[in-house]
């Protein structure tokens, strides 16, 4: 159904916590690059899709900093 397990959202804490960004832990879940974990922003867009039993979700992160807006009108335009 496309949940996250306790146990990654922990990992990601532990993670987040020993690189000085605690607080990001719940943007880890998309933001894969070691780049965007480092600086803390999202640099190319990324997707996740989870249901319930009445609706289907697709989850969109996409970089929002002026550097990455190419990535952002590509990524979304897909």
């Amino acid at each position: 159904c496309g949940g996250i397990d306790k146990r990654t959202i922990e990992k990601f804490e532990k993670e987040a916590t020993e690189m000085g960004k605690g607080s990001f832990k719940y943007a880890w879940v998309l933001d894969k690059l070691k780049a965007e974990r480092e600086r803390g922003i999202t640099i190319d867009i990324a997707l996740w899709k989870f249901e319930t039993a009445k609706y289907y979700f697709t989850i969109i992160d996409a970089p929002g900093h002026r550097d990455f807006i190419k990535n952002m009108i590509t990524g979304t335009s897909q």
